[in-house]
């Protein structure tokens, strides 16, 4: 039987081994999204666009919510939740499919030799391009009310790696599971669901009572969440010494998602 390396080297240079077919694959997969429709992938831009005038008119308009009960704008108010928004989704998109990856792909398992571990990235790599064009409609958002955006947007995709690390980690593993369990994806979709609201996505961090606050930064959606917005939106840098822990934790959640997903796979194709 075929032993699968489960080095972290391993990883890495699977990855990069197979970056064509990854390429090709992420194409495939953001033009079959939108395949038969009119305005095809128009729909990636019209998308966020109309998501955006809606949370400016609910959350503005209709509740008249301030960002941590403050006094701004409607406006201000619906530029921060979608900033937090973009990476909620970036994390939905991803998260949700991953359980069905290899349940989905059978041919991909019995018939031909292919790299079962590059489906995940497939999935995060349509999900980065809805976020880079969401955040495209952010930015052109941002000009029109208020001007140039500030220089610590530069440090959004130092914001962005580390997340999309622990996303790729969590997806190896749940599209392991996912063979073996069912259920996983049923689950899934109710802790998405959770995640959006135990997550700052509607709200400050600091709207929390103190002694909940450390509970909210275990959310690994938290960090990413909270910086994005700071980089973006109010002009701070990060903490580039948390980063740094962050990303090291995301690079070993991600190696031992990695050495799970190898280490189960033999036994996919017998369930499958």
């Amino acid at each position: 039987m075929q032993q699968f390396q489960i080095s972290p080297l391993e990883m890495v240079r699977g990855l990069w081994r197979n970056r064509s077919l990854i390429g090709a694959s992420i194409k495939r997969e953001i033009f079959g999204r939108y395949r038969g429709s009119f305005l095809g992938i128009l729909w990636s831009f019209f998308n966020p666009l109309l998501m955006l005038a809606i949370y400016t008119f609910v959350f503005g308009t209709v509740l008249k919510a301030r960002w941590g009960g403050g006094v701004g704008s409607q406006v201000q108010f619906a530029l921060i939740l979608f900033a937090g928004l973009i990476i909620f989704n970036l994390f939905a998109e991803s998260i949700n499919r991953a359980p069905t990856l290899i349940v989905s792909n059978p041919n991909y398992v019995k018939k031909i030799v292919f790299p079962l571990e590059i489906l995940p990235c497939v999935v995060i790599g349509s999900a980065v391009f809805h976020l880079l064009i969401s955040l495209g409609v952010w930015f052109l958002a941002y000009v029109v009310l208020y001007g140039i955006p500030p220089i610590t947007v530069i440090y959004f995709p130092l914001v962005l790696l580390p997340f999309l690390i622990f996303i790729l980690g969590l997806s190896w593993m749940l599209a392991s599971l996912g063979v073996f369990l069912r259920d996983v994806s049923q689950f899934i979709g109710i802790l998405i669901t959770a995640m959006m609201f135990l997550s700052p996505v509607f709200y400050p961090a600091s709207a929390l009572p103190e002694v909940y606050r450390p509970l909210l930064y275990l959310n690994p959606l938290t960090p990413a969440i909270e910086y994005s917005r700071d980089v973006l939106y109010w002009g701070k840098q990060p903490d580039f010494t948390l980063l740094a822990v962050y990303l090291l934790a995301a690079s070993l959640f991600a190696w031992l998602g990695f050495a799970w997903f190898q280490r189960t796979r033999k036994g996919f194709a017998d369930v499958l």
